[in-house]
């Protein structure tokens, strides 16, 4: 038998990839046997468990090969910025402006949020979910700890609470423009969103959109 070069190893497992976003997202998750994403990829079972352990491993390998809005907004926050709100303000609608034009983004997130069930079997799949978000939660705590320190004011809720409430802000608006993505605008409103909730812990700022009209109307 012909050994498979690292090309067509790669190739294979991209296909098992690709089928399984395609099909999670047409009929769940839990619905989807590793022998359906074999036959819709073209490949054999035995392709499957060559690259994967089981289907846990399969679903954490497709996460990674996107990187998801929040994930995006957790790396810019944990950087010493200047302005850390700003940053994160400037990822997060970078991120939610991917979602609205690329579909693999948005099918991976959609398959992430709604079509995934936390059976014992998906545990290594709930422990990556809690783990991206405890890692999103605490760098958000510095990022607004460091804002309330530049800007001298006093968070009227615990840092870590508020952290809580950014998280699922973005998220919870991510996940009902998934529902229907016609409703509403999904990057203006996360714009709105942060700033509004921003102003409720008492940060006086401006958008960086904002900023910027203003600049050119000068």
């Amino acid at each position: 038998m012909v050994r498979r070069t690292k090309e067509e190893a790669l190739a294979t497992r991209h296909r098992l990839l690709d089928a399984a976003e395609v099909l999670f997202q047409s009929q769940g998750v839990s619905r989807t046997s590793l022998q359906q994403i074999a036959q819709e990829a073209g490949a054999t079972r035995g392709a499957i468990y060559w690259h994967f352990k089981d289907k846990p491993d399969l679903f954490n390998a497709m996460m990674e090969r996107v990187t998801l809005p929040l994930e995006s907004a957790t790396r810019e926050a944990s950087v010493e910025n200047e302005d850390p709100l700003a940053a994160i303000e400037q990822v997060m609608v970078q991120a939610l402006s991917l979602m609205t034009t690329d579909i693999q983004v948005r099918r991976v997130f959609e398959v992430a949020t709604l079509k995934v069930e936390y059976t014992d079997e998906m545990a290594p799949v709930l422990q990556r979910h809690r783990s991206a978000r405890n890692e999103c939660v605490t760098d958000f705590v510095h990022a607004l700890q460091h804002a309330a320190s530049r800007a001298g004011i006093e968070l009227p809720i615990p840092a870590k609470t508020a952290a809580y409430g950014l998280h699922a802000v973005i998220s919870g608006l991510i996940q009902d423009w998934l529902l229907e993505p016609g409703a509403f605008d999904l990057v203006p409103a996360g714009r709105h969103l942060f700033n509004v909730y921003l102003a409720g812990l008492g940060f006086e700022r401006r958008s960086a959109a904002a900023a910027g009209n203003c600049k050119q109307a000068a």
